[in-house]
């Protein structure tokens, strides 16, 4: 088989316009080359650090690659995007525009008998009740329709100003790392693997590029981001490892 790839954490659009389109060409640069072997592609949430979209009007920017994006499936390369917690307000576009569905939750996925569970990985696990109440708030459709009320010009300042913060108040505790057992994502899998098997767990949202030995033939593995790291995991159909793209 062609190889599985995963990416997440983009954050494309901070921490200004230059440091994000020099990202995005990294990015760009990154599938140009995986092309000609990859079966299918995952964008693991966070793709952009602030994204809503309206009935006509999606945020400025970030042309490179959603036009590759769009090349890529055309030429018959599946695609799988998530939503993260950054950019959950995708309404359509991406599905209409792009032909790349788009899920809000975990994703169950097996290749060669081997069994992923794949999602972006917020709200996961024990703890941060605060987030999860707010993400309730922000999921909600009544709220959504609301803010589509205001004005884009204003209405993506607002939703960037909070985007911005979050980011800046989270910034320390997103790459601090807490021990294989203390890791709110590690305590989710080894939940699930009480009831479930499975022999990958990939997340993002963590920024951290992590590979957790669960027991057995279970690992977790954590994508880090595109930000700092620039690492995304690999399945060749035997294994799944992450790799940095900038070590290459």
């Amino acid at each position: 088989m062609k190889k599985v790839y995963f990416l997440s954490d983009f954050h494309l659009g901070v921490p200004d316009n230059n440091s994000s389109l020099e990202r995005e060409r990294v990015i760009c640069r990154f599938l140009n080359e995986i092309k000609d072997d990859a079966e299918e592609i995952f964008l693991v949430g966070d793709i952009f650090d602030m994204w809503f979209e309206y009935k006509t009007v999606i945020p400025k920017g970030f042309v490179r690659l959603l036009g590759l994006l769009a090349q890529l499936r055309d030429s018959g390369i599946k695609i799988t995007a998530f939503t993260g917690n950054h950019d959950m307000w995708m309404f359509g576009y991406f599905e209409n525009e792009l032909n790349i569905p788009v899920y809000r939750s975990i994703l169950e996925r097996e290749w060669n008998g081997k069994k992923f569970l794949i999602g972006h990985g917020d709200g996961l696990g024990p703890g941060d009740q605060g987030y999860k109440f707010i993400k309730k708030i922000f999921a909600n459709s009544f709220s959504q329709c609301l803010f589509g009320w205001i004005h884009p010009d204003i209405g993506l300042r607002i939703a960037s100003y909070f985007s911005r913060k979050s980011r800046i108040s989270t910034g320390k505790s997103d790459t601090q790392y807490l021990g294989d057992q203390q890791e709110f994502l590690t305590m989710y899998c080894n939940e699930i693997l009480k009831k479930t098997h499975y022999n990958y767990f990939v997340f993002g949202h963590r920024h951290l590029p992590l590979t957790i030995n669960l027991g057995g033939t279970s690992t977790y593995i954590n994508l880090g981001d595109w930000v700092n790291y620039f690492t995304y995991a690999v399945f060749d159909g035997t294994t799944c490892e992450l790799k940095s793209y900038l070590s290459k």
